[in-house]
């Protein structure tokens, strides 16, 4: 058997997420049946992580095993004829028997463009949060700060009714950079870390956004990390703007 690892870029608005499903269209689940229409074999590629219905990737990775002696280059090509327009892939290779796309991942970073302008483009819409509403730009700068290191992110985590046995899953993650910068009508927010729980990148755009509106302040930012409590944090922000932009190994 090969090891092949994929990198993948895709538009996920008309997917409902990584993660496939019975009833929905899915990047894993349309991704596995293109490699099975080229290799004839049944696989169900893993991916770095799932992101949710709606996100984007830049550079997602995925894995799965073959016994299809199919060159990488020649898989690549034969992917991309068959494939939707909005995912294709962008390298294959082969990997060492123990790579995971998953579990052999060290730090991923994400990307999440709002777009403050009055107007927003129509070829935009679905590509980035539409906020022209005032924000003080630089206090969510330094709240975004504030989410650097170690800390429980409970407060920022997804609630999932069907996650059992909460006690046993850990929220603790390490961030390495969060910034906010401006590009010219785009205000983007760029997060690298060693993981991230369910919603978590859009759970901390919600709440830099309270933190803009003068509803909190930065440093309540603190605070609500020791809370533990998602009720404390600001809402969830829209998918469209979210790109999981690398994944390094």
């Amino acid at each position: 058997m090969r090891n092949l690892r994929l990198l993948l870029a895709y538009d996920g608005s008309e997917f409902s997420g990584w993660q496939i499903q019975p009833d929905a269209p899915t990047i894993q689940g349309t991704l596995a049946s293109a490699i099975g229409r080229v290799t004839g074999e049944k696989v169900l590629p893993q991916g770095s992580g799932r992101t949710d219905a709606g996100v984007h990737a830049l550079g997602q990775v995925a894995t799965f095993a073959i016994e299809s002696p199919i060159p990488p280059a020649n898989l690549v090509k034969a992917l991309n004829d068959i494939l939707p327009p909005s995912i294709r892939v962008l390298e294959a290779s082969e990997a060492a028997s123990d790579f995971h796309a998953r579990k052999s991942a060290r730090a991923k970073t994400y990307r999440y463009r709002m777009y403050r302008a009055a107007i927003c483009p129509p070829l935009l819409a679905r590509y980035v949060w539409h906020y022209p509403y005032p924000l003080d730009e630089d206090a969510m700068q330094q709240a975004a700060c504030l989410v650097t290191g170690e800390h429980d992110f409970t407060s920022f985590a997804a609630v999932d009714a069907e996650r059992g046995h909460e006690d046993e899953i850990s929220y603790v993650r390490r961030i390495f950079v969060s910034g906010w910068e401006r590009s010219e009508e785009e205000l983007i927010y760029t997060v690298q870390g060693s993981g991230f729980l369910h919603h978590m990148v859009r759970n901390l755009v919600g709440t830099f956004l309270l933190v803009g509106k003068n509803t909190l302040k930065p440093e309540n930012i603190s605070g609500i990390l020791t809370a533990r409590n998602r009720a404390v944090a600001g809402a969830t922000a829209p998918a469209g703007g979210l790109y999981l932009v690398s994944v390094d190994y």
